[in-house]
């Protein structure tokens, strides 16, 4: 497959997005054995950038710097490093100028987020939510883990399940918001989303969500701009 990079992906904020992520190609990336499949993107090589990463067993990629930070959750599969090995479920987050070498044994599929992060942002952050206690949401049938609140600012992640009939109550994406449907079916007053669909909604957007069959989805809020970014501010 010819490795294009497109330096302009949904970049505009301002407009909602929603993609299913299973039908987007795999776009090889420089390393052998790692492809994306991406959802946006400000940059070429180097980019401001969110994309679902495939890594074949026994890949790796070269070591590297995390300029402006790494954000990803393991979707399936193992992801390593150096400093460890994160399972499907594990969130993890690398402040900027941190570094690692990924690799994998098995083989492994995340969701990840790059150069988004504060440029004083010094929290590493590792959960492995398969052991992680979940809270009582905010409605019945909705239960929550959280995955980072900011100390000084509105951004915050976290997990959320919806039991079988349950809805969160009509809210405003104040700061925008970002969904990745982990399980189950979620339905909005747009449309129905089933797993790998990921959902980026505006600053400002009236959002209401409710499952008929159950759904868990990876939630970011707080963390968007109200307008058109560009690579040097983005």
């Amino acid at each position: 497959m010819e490795n294009i990079i497109p330096e302009r992906l949904r970049a505009d904020f301002s407009e909602r997005a929603v993609v299913d992520t299973a039908g987007l190609p795999w776009i090889p990336s420089p390393q052998a054995g790692v492809d994306r499949r991406m959802l946006d993107r400000i940059g070429g090589e180097v980019a401001r950038a969110t994309s679902i990463v495939r890594y074949a067993p026994d890949s790796c990629f070269s070591p590297h710097t995390h300029g402006g930070g790494e954000e990803f959750l393991v979707l399936d599969g193992i992801f390593s490093d150096e400093h460890g090995d994160y399972p499907a479920g594990s969130y993890v987050r690398n402040p900027p100028g941190s570094g690692h070498a990924p690799f994998t044994r098995d083989g492994c599929t995340i969701f990840v987020k790059l150069r988004q992060m504060r440029s004083d942002d010094e929290t590493h952050v590792v959960i492995r939510t398969g052991s992680a206690k979940w809270i009582a949401g905010d409605s019945a049938g909705v239960t929550k883990l959280p995955l980072f609140t900011e100390s000084d600012g509105p951004e915050q992640v976290e997990l959320i399940r919806l039991e079988p009939g349950a809805e969160m109550p009509l809210y405003a994406c104040n700061g925008g918001e970002e969904i990745l449907v982990l399980s189950g079916t979620l339905k909005d007053s747009g449309g129905t989303y089933g797993p790998g669909f990921w959902i980026r909604n505006p600053t400002g957007h009236q959002q209401d969500l409710r499952s008929e069959t159950g759904a868990t989805y990876w939630r970011k809020q707080g963390h968007l701009p109200g307008q058109t970014p560009t690579a040097e501010n983005g």
